[in-house]
Parts: C-alpha cells; sequence; structure tokens
C-alpha cells in the first residue's frame, strides 16, 4: 500500500460516498476484510478515482450503469446516493438507467430503477 494514494484515496472515498458510509466500513474492518479495504481505498478511490481523465459526475454515471448492467444493487443503491454528491439530478439518474437498459437489457433496469427510486425518495425526506 502507498500512503499518498491511499491518503487520497480515503479523501476520494469520504467525498464520493460521505463520511457516514466509509466511517462505518472502516468501524466494521476486521483483520480478514482488511486487506481489501486497503486496496479499494487505494485502486478504486486513490488510482482511478483521482484521475483527471474524467470528472466525477460522468464516473458516476460509468458507476451506475456498470453496476445496473451487472446487477449489484447494494452498490447501486450507495452509487445513487454518490451521484447525487457528485451533482447528478434525478432526472440524469433516470437517463443513465434508460440508457443502460437499452444495451443491459429491460430487467437490469428495472431493478435499477426501483433501487434508484427508493434511495432518491431516502434523499428527499427530512
Amino acid at each position: 500500500m502507498t500512503d499518498h494514494r491511499h491518503t487520497e484515496g480515503m479523501r476520494v472515498r469520504r467525498e464520493v460516498l460521505g463520511d457516514a458510509h466509509v466511517d462505518r466500513a472502516v468501524a466494521s474492518t476486521t483483520e480478514f476484510t482488511a486487506p481489501f479495504q486497503d486496496y479499494i481505498t487505494e485502486s478504486a478511490w486513490g488510482s482511478v478515482w483521482t484521475r483527471d481523465g474524467l470528472d466525477r459526475r460522468t464516473r458516476s454515471c460509468l458507476t451506475l450503469a456498470l453496476l445496473t448492467a451487472l446487477g449489484h444493487h447494494e452498490e447501486l443503491a450507495l452509487h445513487v446516493r454518490a451521484a447525487v454528491r457528485n451533482g447528478l439530478t434525478a432526472a440524469e439518474i433516470g437517463e443513465v438507467l434508460l440508457h443502460t437498459g437499452v444495451y443491459a437489457g429491460v430487467p437490469a433496469a428495472n431493478a435499477a430503477y426501483a433501487v434508484a427510486q427508493r434511495v432518491l425518495r431516502e434523499i428527499e425526506e427530512p
């Protein structure tokens, strides 16, 4: 693990996912899961999300599309929240899911719409 990538990864991870989520993930880290937590912090967040080639809105769009296509609904819910934090509107999230449905299939998009709608309602509630 490189200290710089881990530090930058943790900074971006917190900015995108929020302190509450990251604090829960860190608090639940065990000796068994620590290598994985270090890996995702350094590689996904410290090496990829920190790159200049795409802005965070675009990275969020890609993440939503891929999680939809692959059926990773728990991660999708997390990244719907992150997409809102990264500036996407509900309408833009819907466009990403609609577009994904063309290429990944209607059932995948239908399930993703249900997840996104639930999360967006939770965000709107006080």
